[in-house]
C-alpha cells in the first residue's frame, strides 16, 4: 500500500477577470485571467507535515483550498488516497469531507457569533451525522480538553466574543478535529496571534500530529515556523513551486535564488550579527500578466537571458530536493 495520501499533478487554477462597463476588450480577444496556481505537482505522505511557504499573492491559500475542493480546479488531478477529488461529483465529495478539514487564518472570521463554543465544535458532527445527539456533548468536551480549552464545561457555553484570541484559535482547531480527519490544511493558523499564543498553538499542532498521526499542509510565510513544524518544505512563487525538499536539506543548502532571499529575510536573534546576502527588490508581479520563463527572473540578481526564454523544470538536486533554477549559483 502506498504511503502517499495526497498526490497533486499539474494543478491549475485560473480566475476570470471581469471587465468594467467602459473597459475595452483585449485586442487578441482572449479574456484576462488570474493565474493563481500554475501547473503545480507534489506529494504529501501519510503522517507528514508539508510546509507551503512564500510571499502573499504566491498562491498558497488557493492551493490549500483546491486540495480540499473548496475551489474547483481549472485543470490537473488531486489524488486523495486513491480518489481523484478534482473530478468526483458533489455527493461523493460530501462523503469525503469528514476525512479532510481546514483551519483558517482568522479564527474570529470563521466562527459564527451566534454559536457557542460547544455548538461550533459539534457542528461538523451534526452536519455529517456522526455520533448520536446524546453523545455529542461528552465527545466535544473531551476534544476541548485535548486542545487545551479548559475548563471545558465553562467555555462550552461561551460565545466567540467572550473568549480570547488564543482560545478562539483552539476552538477552530478542535472543530477541524471533530470528525477525526486524516488530512488537515492549516492556513496561516498563527498569523493573527501574538507571540505567546503562537508558541502554544505550534506546540498543540505538533502534539496532535504525533498523537493522532495527522497529515498536514501547513501554509505559512514564516520559514522559521516551517522549520520547527514541517518535515518537508515547498517554496511557492507566483503560482509555481520553485523549490521543494526535506527541511534540513533545504535550509542548509537552498538552491533557488528566491528561497535564498526568503531565508535571508529571517531575523537573527543576535543584535551583533547581520545578514549579508542580497535583498530581493521590488514587488511580486501581477498574476494576470506573469513574466515569461522563470517568473522570478525580473527580481533575481542572478538572472540571465535564458531565464526569460522558457519555464525551468523542477530538477532533482539530490535525494528528493528539487529546484526550478537553470543555474548552480555559488553562495
Amino acid at each position: 500500500m502506498s504511503d502517499v495520501l495526497i498526490k497533486v499533478e499539474n494543478l491549475v487554477k485560473e480566475f476570470p477577470v471581469r471587465r468594467g462597463l467602459f473597459e475595452k476588450a483585449p485586442a487578441d480577444g482572449k479574456a484576462a485571467v488570474v493565474h493563481a496556481v500554475d501547473d503545480v505537482s507534489f506529494e504529501i505522505r501519510k503522517g507528514e507535515v508539508l510546509g507551503l511557504a512564500g510571499e502573499s499573492g504566491s498562491g498558497k491559500s488557493t492551493t490549500g483550498r483546491l486540495l480540499l475542493r473548496l475551489l474547483d480546479p481549472t485543470g490537473g488531478h488531486i489524488d486523495f488516497n486513491g480518489t481523484d477529488i478534482a473530478t468526483v461529483d458533489r455527493e461523493a465529495m460530501r462523503r469525503l469531507r469528514p476525512r479532510m478539514q481546514v483551519v483558517f487564518q482568522d479564527p474570529n472570521g470563521s466562527l459564527s457569533p451566534r454559536m457557542t463554543v460547544g455548538q461550533a465544535i459539534g457542528h461538523p458532527l451534526k452536519i455529517h451525522g456522526l455520533l448520536e445527539p446524546s453523545d455529542r456533548k461528552a465527545y466535544v468536551l473531551g476534544l476541548m480538553e485535548k486542545v487545551g480549552l479548559s475548563p471545558a464545561e465553562f467555555l462550552y457555553r461561551k460565545y466567540p466574543h467572550q473568549i480570547s484570541g488564543g482560545q478562539a484559535q483552539r476552538v477552530v482547531i478542535a472543530r477541524a478535529l471533530a470528525t477525526n480527519p486524516e488530512f488537515l490544511v492549516a492556513d496561516e493558523p498563527i498569523a493573527m496571534a501574538d507571540v505567546s499564543v503562537r508558541a502554544l498553538v505550534m506546540e498543540l499542532l505538533k502534539k496532535l500530529k504525533d498523537e493522532m498521526k495527522m497529515t498536514y499542509l501547513f501554509i505559512t510565510h514564516d520559514l522559521a515556523t516551517a522549520k520547527y513544524l514541517c518535515d518537508r518544505v515547498a517554496i511557492m512563487y507566483l503560482g509555481r513551486i520553485v523549490e521543494i525538499g526535506g527541511k534540513n536539506e533545504l535550509f542548509a543548502h537552498p538552491h533557488h535564488p528566491y528561497t535564498r532571499a526568503l531565508l535571508e529575510a529571517v531575523p537573527i536573534p543576535d543584535p551583533d550579527k547581520r545578514r549579508m546576502g542580497e535583498v530581493v527588490r521590488g514587488e511580486i508581479p501581477s498574476a494576470i500578466n506573469p513574466p515569461p520563463g522563470c517568473h522570478f527572473h525580473p527580481r533575481c540578481p542572478h538572472a540571465k537571458p535564458e531565464c526569460a526564454a522558457s519555464r525551468p523544470p523542477l530538477k532533482d538536486l539530490c535525494g528528493g530536493h528539487f529546484s526550478a533554477c537553470l543555474f548552480d549559483i555559488p553562495r
